[in-house]
């Protein structure tokens, strides 16, 4: 089964806090990580985001997925309709905490080339998405 989890996008407080919690948005579209590529681009589309949080069977956050990154896949040479989001995942993370500062993940950004992050608490349960401002 697909999980699709909607909460409504607000923003906390503007980036003039010190933490990502002062600054990230609230987790938006959260889907289980069995979720096919398609299905994936379908629901941003109509969520209108550029991004996904993905979960697995036990609601813990595994990744965020960008539109770019799910385009390049579907696009890619060895593309089937059986491709899931676990498969393209790889390795948990990064990820970052609300009690992070912001210069801090910033850093983290750069250092894995993201424009977004995952916020996750103590126990790896999406809290929200910290993104670089356009």
């Amino acid at each position: 089964m697909t999980l699709v989890q909607m909460q409504p996008s607000t923003t906390h407080a503007a980036a003039v806090g010190r933490t990502v919690a002062d600054a990230m948005n609230t987790a938006g579209p959260q889907v289980c990580d069995d979720m096919t590529v398609e299905v994936a681009l379908s629901v941003m589309a109509r969520a209108h985001t550029g991004h996904l949080l993905v979960c697995d069977d036990s609601g813990l956050c595994t990744g965020l997925v960008t539109h770019a990154q799910l385009a390049a896949v579907r696009d890619g040479s060895s593309y089937s309709d059986r491709v899931r989001l676990r498969d393209i995942l790889g390795d948990r993370g990064p990820f970052t905490s609300p009690v992070t500062t912001m210069a801090e993940a910033g850093h983290m950004m750069r250092h894995n080339d993201v424009d977004a992050l995952p916020v996750v608490d103590e126990h790896g349960s999406a809290l929200g998405v910290f993104a670089l401002a356009r």
